[in-house]
């Protein structure tokens, strides 16, 4: 089964062929290709969505064929469809689910609408030695950071969630507060990297009481006031963003030892861009060796939002009998855990 993957739930417009056995147990990614739209938002500080929806719209078709190309296919040779289908900005949304559902009907192939945060989760399972659940997945990106108990594909139960801003907002609403080019979260942590380690000790937000919940909006205000005391030199510039990225780094660990004493799992997934954080990887790596457990991320390619991993959803979900209707439908705001078991 050769499934079409299309991804546009924001400012990236990703299409990917994915190939599995009829069971969908067996798999490759045959072609990807990911557009950004980093430059024509960068003028605005961050993403406007009437603008982002033009912007698919004019991509979409021409990747499409690109990606088709390179996978040596035609359109024809398409056994499905995927497309994101929330959670997302409605209009982004609405462009790759039209294009996906039109491209089904007319082909007379299935269609199944994925749900983004899925993609991320299952991004890791496209690697090589793929972690089985039942496992802890940290889903951290601009717009979410969760902790979700995985107990199989399509049997999610959410154990803590931001409160405020997701960690990746942090990042980049930190980065916009000291002047550094959007989009700002990997800008700051490549200041990062040329920090003091505790030049500036920030708190570990919400990791002094019981639960799994995050919140990073009084992080955002420490580093803020801090800012604003130094001498806005380079060097105090780099030491806030080492202090602040740390705080982060710290927290996301915390929460995750705790959730996966909680659930007695020994692995741990983890998915979303913020995912492709050197520091944050590194640091996850030794709390699973730790415990005794395993820690399994995506390529950093595959962290931000991307087809292949609508692609690879989309392809065990056909698998295993599902898809749409003929009508087309967006859903901006959708809860993972109401989602149909495999």
């Amino acid at each position: 089964m050769k499934v079409l993957g299309i991804e546009t739930s924001c400012d990236e417009t990703g299409v990917a062929v994915y190939e599995t056995s009829d069971d969908g147990r067996a798999g490759a990614l045959r072609a990807h290709a990911l557009y950004s739209q980093i430059a024509l938002h960068a003028e605005y500080g961050g993403v406007v969505p009437e603008l982002a929806s033009r912007d698919h719209v004019r991509k979409l078709l021409p990747l499409i064929r690109q990606t088709l190309a390179e996978a040596g296919m035609t359109i024809a040779d398409v056994d499905g469809v995927a497309y994101t289908a929330g959670p997302g900005l409605a209009g982004a949304l609405l462009v790759g689910a039209a294009a996906g559902r039109a491209l089904a009907w007319a082909l007379e192939r299935p269609a199944i609408a994925v749900h983004h945060m899925e993609g991320h989760l299952l991004a890791p399972l496209m690697e090589a030695d793929p972690p089985a659940p039942p496992f802890v997945a940290l889903l951290v990106s601009g717009g979410h950071t969760q902790l979700i108990a995985v107990e199989a594909i399509g049997c999610y139960r959410l154990l803590g969630d931001t409160l405020d801003d997701a960690a990746g907002e942090a990042f980049d609403k930190t980065a916009k507060m000291m002047g550094l080019a959007y989009p700002g979260g990997p800008e700051l942590a490549r200041l990062a990297e040329g920090g003091r380690a505790n030049a500036y000790k920030f708190s570990r937000p919400m990791t002094d009481r019981p639960g799994f919940d995050f919140s990073f909006s009084g992080l955002k205000t420490q580093v803020l006031l801090a800012w604003q005391a130094s001498d806005g030199s380079d060097s105090a510039r780099a030491d806030i963003a080492r202090g602040f990225e740390d705080a982060v780094v710290d927290t996301l660990a915390i929460k995750c030892e705790r959730a996966l004493r909680a659930t007695g799992a020994r692995t741990l997934v983890v998915a979303g861009g913020v995912g492709a954080n050197r520091r944050l990887r590194a640091r996850l790596e030794k709390l699973a060796a730790e415990l005794g457990g395993r820690v399994c991320f995506p390529r950093p390619e595959f962290c931000t939002d991307n087809g292949a991993m609508i692609a690879y959803a989309g392809a065990l979900r056909l698998a295993a009998g599902q898809h749409e209707g003929e009508s087309i439908a967006v859903y901006p705001r959708w809860d993972m855990a109401t989602l149909p078991a495999l």
